[in-house]
């Protein structure tokens, strides 16, 4: 056994969204959650966040949240405060040494950088100092770590495979927090291929296996006569010269 705790049984942090959409271009965050865990077992403290966009939440992205136009309004707030705040958050834990667990990363995180850069003029990488984050992605770590399994790869599912309860699904926080359990189930079920790794070199190793990844769906879309392109960064897309604020 090693003589220092693995990762996965330590402190983590976990960040969900709730959106008007899947364009990280161009759709907009109405709620948020951060969940941050001590260690396995101990109470978890959980901050939310409600977020008047200013947009009209289509019926398709209500269909998912349950979260109207008209609740919003009520109930959220301005959405320059609350991604000021979401960004100090993020950053306060990873100045902490925790690792940040986000569930396909490359959404929740570029969301977030593109509502910064509308509303504060200011990248999410601004926020950061020190010491580089690390961020986990239970969906990279299960598609290297159990590559050849059948069916889809949703929280939802991972959850189930796995046996994380997910009580309230497309609730930030209740999202947040079984990708959090999600993410101790994956390091316990695979410690002798993680259990070597620190925080730092598990981030640049899912860059890595994230890319792989892109490329081999990129091709089988090409095989398939699909134009659907994949992204290969990781945990974060870099912003396209040619996008303007909407």
């Amino acid at each position: 056994m090693p003589d220092t705790q693995a990762w996965y049984e330590g402190p983590l942090a976990a960040f969900d969204t709730e959106t008007t959409g899947v364009d990280v271009e161009q759709d907009r965050i109405v709620s948020a959650a951060l969940v941050v865990e001590t260690a396995d077992g101990r109470p978890a403290g959980t901050s939310r966040w409600l977020v008047d966009p200013g947009v009209p939440v289509p019926e398709s992205a209500r269909a998912v949240h349950g979260l109207s136009d008209a609740f919003l309004r009520r109930h959220g707030r301005r959405p320059a405060p609350v991604m000021e705040e979401l960004a100090r958050h993020l950053a306060a834990a990873s100045a902490a040494g925790t690792p940040l667990v986000v569930m396909n990363a490359p959404f929740d995180l570029t969301l977030l950088d593109r509502e910064l850069r509308r509303h504060r003029g200011v990248a999410l990488s601004a926020y950061f100092s020190g010491p580089a984050w690390c961020v986990v992605d239970p969906r990279v770590l299960d598609k290297h770590l159990d590559r050849y399994r059948k069916g889809r790869r949703t929280l939802t599912d991972l959850c189930a495979h796995y046996g994380v309860v997910l009580d309230g699904a497309h609730d930030a926080a209740a999202d947040a927090a079984a990708s959090l359990t999600l993410v101790r189930a994956i390091g316990r079920r695979f410690a002798g291929r993680l259990d070597g790794l620190g925080p730092a070199e598990l981030h640049t190793r899912q860059a890595i296996w994230h890319a792989a990844q892109s490329r081999g769906l990129q091709a089988w879309f090409a095989s398939n006569g699909s134009d659907e392109r994949c992204d290969p960064a990781w945990p974060l897309r870099p912003q396209p010269p040619a996008s303007a604020a909407a």
